[in-house]
Parts: C-alpha cells; structure tokens; sequence
C-alpha cells in the first residue's frame, strides 16, 4: 500500500485540487490519504474528510511528516506538500519507475502553474529549470535534493529516524542526503510535477528567491539551518487564490521594467553562484564517477 502523508494549516483553497485527481488513482498496490492538520481555522479539515482522508492531529514540517507516518499503514511513503497538483497518470508511472531503478528515496523536477498575478517576463517554468531541475538532476548522485514531493519506502524511513525535526528549513534535502547514505536516492525522469508559487505570490518572486539562495549558500558552508533567521514561515497562504482573482490591476510600465532589471540581474548571481558551487562538488562528482566505473569493470 502507498500512503499519501499531506501536512496542511488552512488549505482549503488548495487541498480540493490536489485530493480530486488522487480520488482518480487507479494503482495496483492501493493506497491510503493521511491529512495531517496543524490546527487549520477554515474548511480543511471538512474537506479532508469528504474526501475520505485519515485526518490526523500534528504539525507541520518535520514534524508532520513524521507523525503522519505514525498514523499510516503503507509500506511505500508518498509526502506531498498541498501547492501540488497531481496529474493523470503521475503517480503510477512515479511508482512504475521508482521500482524499475531500484530506488529507496525519490524525488521530482517541478513545474511552476503560470498565473496571472506573475509579472511579464519572467517565463517562471523555464527559469525554473536553470535555476533549480537541471542543477539538481546534475547533482542528483553527489548532493541530492528533494521537495515537493518524495516518495520513500518506510525502512529507509524508518532507519534514518524520520525527518530531522530540529531543522528549521531544508529538512526535505537533509532527508534525502541522509537517504544516499544508506540506500539508492534518484530524481524521477519521466515528467515533472506541476506546483503553484504561491509562496512566491505572498512573499514576491526576488524576495523568496534570495531565501533559497541564502539557505543554499548556509547548507553547503556551514550545514543545515537549526534557526529562524530566514523567517521561513507556513501556513500564511490563507486566500492566495482569491486575492489573485482580486488584484487584477497591472503596474505601471516604469514599474514592470525596473521589477525586469532587477529581476535578470539577480538571475545572473544566480547562475554565477550555481557554477560556483557546482565547481566546489566537482571533485566529489569525479569520485563518484571513478567509484561507479570500476565497480562495473571489475
């Protein structure tokens, strides 16, 4: 069985988006939706379940990732943040190829939905490929990452003890790093996984993507962040989808092209400081690659 673990805090605009197609699923090894609710004050709840979902008390994170472990039966973890959105068919050819690899922890490239709230001329999908699903896939075997979505089998969940509850924020990489140590880590290849920025939305594109950046500079230099200092908070999207619809107006054109200059140069650091950092891993990539190659010659 799969169990889908969902951790949610006033998601009643998202959650009926993401549960509709899994009530769609059609997979052999039957699955289970656990919900595990943080404390919402709207309808999530309600929603979870008239959708049939197992709603368990918790937290968010970490932490309610892993107590929704705790409530579920499946031997085949599926944690899914409730932005996603699950196509047709993605999850049995999620399943299909995770089995096929071998994997015990996997992951997906993701997709950004375009909206209409996202100023002109950011084409959110394809930078999103530079900046986040072609460095990860090229690092897939050296420094994995993970969000989103992952999907684990329970023993290598269980055997690194969960999620790191003591991480403030990347507690989905440091899972998946810790994984690699004990068993196969991989980035599902055959599709990827549509997602609403939403965070994004509420915070501003440049704002978030210098929280990303930082956190990725912290993890590499000084490890996993234990505290606060990037405000990283959940739960403070209540209403995004509405107030979207709601602000309609378009900002000035002076407006639009400072927003663009600032927007494209902060996308060059951005590819400078993946080269960068893909030039300190270079001799732990060329390891792995010698370490591999004489384990098939020999």
């Amino acid at each position: 069985m799969v169990s889908i673990i969902i951790p949610t805090l006033n998601e009643e605009e998202y959650l009926p988006s993401l549960l509709e197609p899994i009530e769609e699923l059609s997979i052999d090894e039957g699955y289970e939706v656990v919900v595990v609710d943080a404390g919402s004050q709207d309808k999530t709840v309600q929603i979870a379940e008239d959708y049939g979902c197992k709603v368990v008390s918790g937290a968010l994170r970490a932490k309610g990732r892993n107590q929704g472990v705790k409530a579920a039966v499946g031997d085949m973890l599926l944690f899914l943040d409730p932005e996603a959105l699950l196509p047709k068919g993605f999850l049995a050819r999620a399943l299909s190829e995770f089995k096929d690899r071998g994997l015990d922890v996997a992951s997906c490239q993701l997709e950004p939905i375009v909206e209409h709230w996202m100023p002109r001329f950011t084409f959110p999908r394809f930078f999103y490929n530079l900046l986040y699903n072609w460095p990860v896939r090229l690092l897939e075997n050296t420094l994995p990452y993970a969000s989103c979505l992952i999907l684990a089998r329970r023993e290598i969940h269980e055997k690194l003890g969960g999620f790191d509850e003591g991480i403030a924020i990347g507690e989905d990489h440091d899972y998946a790093r810790r994984a690699a140590e004990v068993g196969k880590v991989g980035f599902l290849r055959f599709g990827r996984l549509p997602f609403f920025m939403r965070r994004c939305q509420k915070e501003g594109i440049i704002k978030t993507y210098l929280k990303y950046q930082l956190c990725n500079l912290f993890n590499v230099v000084l490890g996993e962040v234990r505290s606060d200092i990037f405000r990283y908070n959940f739960g403070q999207y209540k209403n995004a989808i509405s107030d979207s619809e709601k602000n309609q107006r378009k900002p000035t054109f002076i407006i639009q092209l400072l927003w663009t200059i600032v927007y494209y140069t902060l996308l060059v650091q951005a590819l400078i400081s993946w080269l960068l950092f893909l030039l300190i891993l270079t001799p732990r990539m060329l390891r792995f690659l010698l370490r591999r190659h004489f384990r098939q010659t020999y």
